[in-house]
């Protein structure tokens, strides 16, 4: 039987190399299966630019990215690693829709940290997981800056913020009553309202499918990967 030769030319080693470092992103390929890995770190920057010091994960990088993972016949899944702050809804939930509306196999792993608008990207892929150390931030939608004090600002906050409680119980096993009372919580934060849930807590709510590392979510996405394949796309 002739062997064949996978090794990758340099043009194609620094093509990736190219990739990793601007977009956050690599192929990892196994078995006949390519994986897509997409980072989401840092802030996740809209429709303004954030400053040069803040380590942002930028909508217009990502939605393009997930177009193609979904139109590619050589991608056969997405690895979502998430370690984020939060950062604008729009452009958080923009990017949590395009992934929870793919066909293609996904697993989201949060590491670090899934707070803010980073619970919605936690939970949008087709199976997440989340490591024991790692922590989610649920508080309420606030917007900074100068807002105009008028009765429809508020009915704004009140929809986009049913909008994203609405999408996280779709994605999710979460109670909604649950969600919304840590949500509203006055004891757990500071200087702010809402609640802080951690790796066990997380998947005992029904927020995260289950625990894991690395090694468990790529395992489970090679698992849906052959599924998916056998059922003929």
């Amino acid at each position: 039987m002739k062997k064949t030769n996978n090794k990758e030319n340099p043009e194609q080693v620094e093509q990736r190399r190219e990739e990793t470092v601007e977009f956050g992103s690599a192929e990892l390929k196994r078995d006949g299966r390519n994986i897509h890995c997409l980072t989401i770190i840092g802030q996740i920057e809209g429709h303004q630019v954030l400053a040069e010091t803040v380590k942002t994960t930028k909508y217009e990088h990502v939605i393009p990215q997930i177009a193609a993972i979904e139109e590619s016949e050589d991608i056969d899944g997405l690895l979502i690693l998430l370690n984020t702050v939060g950062g604008d809804i729009e452009a958080g939930l923009a990017i949590a829709e395009l992934i929870a509306g793919m066909k293609k196999p996904t697993v989201s792993l949060v590491l670090g940290g899934g707070h803010s608008i980073g619970v919605p990207l936690a939970v949008c892929a087709k199976k997440s997981m989340i490591v024991p150390t790692a922590s989610m931030t649920i508080h309420p939608v606030r917007i900074s800056g100068t807002v105009i004090g008028a009765p429809q600002t508020f009915e704004y906050f009140q929809r986009i913020q049913d909008q994203i409680v609405e999408f996280v119980c779709k994605n999710s096993k979460v109670d909604r009553e649950e969600f919304l009372r840590l949500m509203m919580s006055k004891d757990e934060l500071a200087a702010d309202v809402g609640s802080v849930v951690y790796g066990q807590q997380a998947v005992s709510m029904g927020l995260i499918d289950r625990l894991g590392g690395l090694s468990d979510a790529l395992s489970a996405l090679h698992h849906m990967i052959d599924k998916y394949k056998r059922m003929g796309s």
